[in-house]
């Protein structure tokens, strides 16, 4: 399982260039247009996901900064989001090389921002919501670009790999 979290890890890095290098095309204003999406524009949705990511590489790791709110806007200008969201890309693959099986397996604990319980869960499912969400709003991101008129984007994980990602179908 280790070795399918790691191949997401490559993949979400992947889909995050490719969603940044078609956001850098915009001007301010249609980066900053509310087109509909839960986070309203890409600047709110992109740093929402990079928000997200910090919280739980904050919960897994026990290191890092996190926000307190899922609409934190970390970065103002797109020119440091985008270089944060390639830094904690790599962060993020780090971690994951750094894992076993028995880590995936094993339980942890956190709190949500949303309710002070703790939650005690497997590493390994929670995990795959944390791909899933990245994924699901990465989508708003794609949709929120093709609303400003730009050409869809691919980002299906099979056209991965079969270009950049060809070690992991091997």
């Amino acid at each position: 399982m280790l070795d399918h979290y790691r191949m997401f890890a490559d993949y979400n890095r992947w889909a995050n260039r490719r969603v940044y290098a078609a956001t850098a095309e915009l001007s301010d204003a249609e980066y900053r247009q509310d087109k509909g999406a839960f986070f309203g524009s890409l600047h709110g949705t992109l740093n929402h996901i990079l928000a997200a990511d910090r919280i739980w590489m904050k919960r897994f790791t026990g290191q890092g900064e996190a926000p307190t709110r899922l609409d934190a806007i970390l970065h103002e200008g797109f020119a440091s989001l985008t270089a944060a969201r390639a830094a904690e890309d790599e962060r993020i693959i780090a971690w994951f090389d750094s894992l076993d099986e028995a880590r995936l397996d094993a339980h942890f604990t956190y709190s949500p921002l949303t309710m002070p319980d703790k939650i005690t869960q497997r590493l390994g499912p929670t995990v795959a919501h944390f791909f899933n969400h990245q994924t699901h709003h990465r989508g708003q991101a794609h949709a929120t670009l093709t609303a400003l008129g730009r050409p869809s984007l691919t980002l299906d994980l099979v056209f991965f790999l079969r270009t950049e990602g060809e070690k992991w179908a091997a």
